[in-house]
């Protein structure tokens, strides 16, 4: 059993951040804080995947604006927004950006909870859609098309007919495909399919 996710609190006030990672450690969870939202930016590539506590109002850049810039650079890991200050606009905006959820300080120890198992939820499904698509990406356009077709449950004879192959080379990018994702199963297939129409991680196709 794989361990839980850490969790990446950014904050920059330090009282904050030392009662709200003590408050998270209790729970045996992994907790790096991080007081000022550029730390984290930079350092974020090299992490583990995790879900981000993110304090709203902070110098340089707002909570607003680091998940954007996450959003710019294709990481799609869950945010849980903490503030003080918050106002319906800048809930809206949150959500809009994907926020997985908006917490108004001081925050109910349970409710931040609830927050941060839906994230890990979340990040979940986010590295299953990563991992798909990886497969994807290790198939010809070719054998992407037979792939959808075989999901759509189409015989060998419909597929040949619908992209003018023959049987014989339908069947050969069947093989190929089962050899590139390590798997013969039909239901397998249509789970690839599908991934290769969702948005990815952050909404990034």
């Amino acid at each position: 059993m794989t361990s839980q996710p850490p969790v990446y609190l950014v904050d920059d006030d330090r009282a904050v951040r030392d009662a709200v990672a003590l408050l998270l450690s209790t729970y045996g969870l992994r907790v790096e804080t991080f007081a000022h939202p550029l730390d984290f930016l930079s350092r974020q590539p090299e992490l583990e995947p995790g879900c981000i506590v993110l304090d709203l109002r902070m110098p340089a850049i707002t909570g607003l604006q680091l998940q954007q810039k996450l959003q710019e650079s294709g990481c799609g890991w869950p945010i849980v927004l903490l503030t003080g200050h918050g106002d319906m606009q800048a809930c809206r905006r949150a959500f809009k950006a994907g926020a997985e959820d908006f917490l108004s300080k001081p925050v109910d120890e349970h409710v931040l909870m609830e927050a941060i198992n839906a994230a890990f939820a979340a990040l979940a499904r986010y590295r299953e859609q990563d991992e798909q698509r990886a497969l994807l990406a290790r198939l010809t356009e070719r054998e992407r098309q037979v792939l959808a077709l075989v999901a759509q449950g189409y015989a060998t004879k419909e597929i040949a007919a619908a992209l003018e192959l023959s049987p014989r080379t339908v069947e050969t990018h069947r093989a190929h495909i089962s050899e590139k994702i390590g798997s013969t199963s039909v239901v397998e297939f249509a789970r690839l399919a599908q991934a290769s129409q969702e948005p990815g991680p952050g909404g990034h196709p």
